[in-house]
């Protein structure tokens, strides 16, 4: 039934965000009974930035110096929301967000003790209350969401309340939003034949008409509520609208189709065109990986799901469509067969072989470091597929040993090529920070040499057991990439084979000139080494 979407719930209705604030505005009642009323209204705001005196806020609302206004924000001090009356400063646009302005205002006085002062008790309020946002908090979705998105999504929910009785979806008609139940049950009901059959009833927390936001195809079934109702809308064209000013929430659509594929019984027909998903396998950075089968032919399939963050930038799905053609095509014995791609839910899906066995990753994971012979091992494989790819004028961009998969009897393949583009392309900064090389990070062209820069750094890591610069700071870490090259290895993998530290050191090298040009040196680097420990079948 893909007009309902139930979560599981979390204990998160008390996790406080110290970053979000409610907003509270008196307006104006100079021309009370007249259309040119403004009745007192609040919205969310961004605390940025607070002190005993002042305070900084992003907002989307515009307001003029010496403007009283009170906000409720939480103090993690006393550990409770506090209401402050302040007035504003100056106010800037905001560099970060369009739309939206930066508010420095001064706290006028304490938090006000008389209740006729509370906001929240204003005839005629609209907008949300501090109750409300703690409700938002509490749904795995909106709890999800990165901070930057919160408040202008947040902003884009209009209340709604429905009686007991009342149908609010019809089936046959097209959706016009998601609603987030509040309060109340309501019950999702299909007619055919005649005959009504109820199919799901939803309740507080619970999305009804997600497939609204996600296709815009008409509802399979009537919405009904039970009882008494009180619903948060968020209406198809103004999250269209938003996600174009702020890509962040389309994060919002990937967790909405998450959490519609993990709630709904294989029975329920988890459909993505010709297949049907039956597991979750994984996820990263860009992507989430489900397992399924066709649903004719009953081929186990491994179902990657690119995140909408990803899919629905043009540039990438531009790029895109012009590789997934050539990588398509693809017949190598250490790169993953992709069968087909389908474009639903406003993102991609790449369907390829269902492999048995382990991540590179998951190996490291479990043994902390592997020994040269195995690291060789793997090495030559993952040269080979790579060499491959880059005859065909396809460079990966993000090889590390999480995009390694070996199988039951130890071959290796390459996975996700989701990132990848032609040699000679200017990177869009895509990648995983620890292995991108300058080039990438610099926004420069990438060739065969880009892949060859991951595959020093990931060899680096399965020897010595970490990678080889700190990772506290990301922005430190970009920088060392750019202006250092990686410290010896051979200073903390004792006993390194000379070859290897040199394979290391030369793929690693910033200065593209002097880094190995294509896969065919790096193997005549590695295949003495190879025979030497005794592999002369790989």
């Amino acid at each position: 039934m893909d007009t309902a979407c139930k979560f599981q719930k979390t204990n998160t209705a008390h996790v406080p965000a110290a970053d979000v604030a409610v907003m509270y505005l008196r307006g104006s009642d100079y021309f009370s009974g007249t259309s040119m009323a403004t009745p007192p209204r609040s919205i969310f705001v961004k605390l940025l930035e607070k002190c005993s005196e002042r305070i900084v806020l992003r907002t989307s609302e515009k307001l003029i110096p010496q403007t009283v206004f009170f906000v409720k924000a939480f103090d993690p001090e006393q550990g409770q929301w506090k209401l402050l009356c302040l007035e504003s400063c100056k106010m800037s646009a905001d560099p970060a967000q369009a739309d939206n302005y930066l508010l420095e205002a001064q706290i006028r006085r304490p938090d006000p003790s008389d209740p006729h002062e509370d906001p929240e008790h204003w005839h005629g309020r609209i907008g949300p209350k501090m109750t409300d946002y703690h409700f938002f908090r509490s749904t795995p979705l909106i709890h999800s969401l990165p901070s930057e998105a919160v408040c202008p999504l947040l902003n884009s929910l209009f209340l709604k309340k429905i009686r007991a009785g009342e149908r609010f979806i019809c089936q046959g008609e097209p959706g016009d939003g998601v609603y987030l139940i509040q309060q109340g049950t309501c019950a999702a009901i299909v007619e055919n034949d005649g005959g009504r059959t109820t199919v799901a009833r939803l309740r507080k927390g619970d999305l009804v008409g997600e497939m609204a936001i996600l296709t815009g195809e008409k509802c399979s079934a009537h919405v009904e509520a039970e009882t008494d109702m009180r619903l948060w809308v968020l209406g198809k064209k103004r999250f269209e609208d938003l996600a174009l000013d702020h890509p962040e929430l389309r994060i919002f659509l990937t967790n909405l189709m998450t959490s519609w594929i993990n709630t709904r019984t294989i029975t329920a027909r988890r459909k993505i065109g010709k297949y049907i998903i039956t597991d979750i396998v994984g996820s990263g950075a860009y992507s989430i990986v489900y397992k399924g089968f066709h649903e004719i032919l009953e081929m186990p399939v491994a179902i990657k799901m690119m995140k909408h963050d990803m899919a629905m930038d043009p540039d990438f799905l531009s790029n895109f469509h012009e590789e997934a053609r050539t990588i398509a095509q693809f017949n190598h014995e250490n790169i993953v067969n992709v069968h087909d791609i389908e474009e639903l839910y406003q993102t991609v899906f790449i369907i390829m072989e269902y492999l048995e066995g382990c991540s590179l990753r998951s190996e490291l994971n479990s043994l902390l470091r592997l020994t040269p012979r195995q690291v060789v091992t793997y090495l030559l494989q993952i040269c080979r597929g790579l060499h491959y790819a880059h005859q065909r004028g396809v460079v990966h961009q993000d090889v590390k040993p999480d995009n390694i998969f070996l199988l039951l009897n130890g071959k290796a393949k390459i996975l996700d090529f989701g990132l990848a583009c032609r040699c000679g392309t200017e990177s869009r900064f895509c990648g995983t920070p620890s292995y991108m090389s300058p080039e990438q990070i610099e926004s420069l062209q990438v060739d065969e040499r880009t892949d060859i820069y991951a595959l020093g750094i990931m060899a680096y890591e399965l020897l010595a057991g970490r990678r080889p610069y700190p990772e506290d700071d990301m922005n430190r870490l970009l920088d060392l990439h750019v202006e250092e090259d990686i410290p010896d290895p051979a200073d903390v993998i004792p006993g390194l084979p000379d070859a290897l530290r040199i394979f290391i050191l030369k793929a690693c090298k910033r200065d593209l000139n002097r880094r190995y040009r294509e896969i065919p040196e790096v193997l005549k680097d590695l295949q003495p080494l190879a025979a030497w420990l005794g592999l002369t079948h790989q």
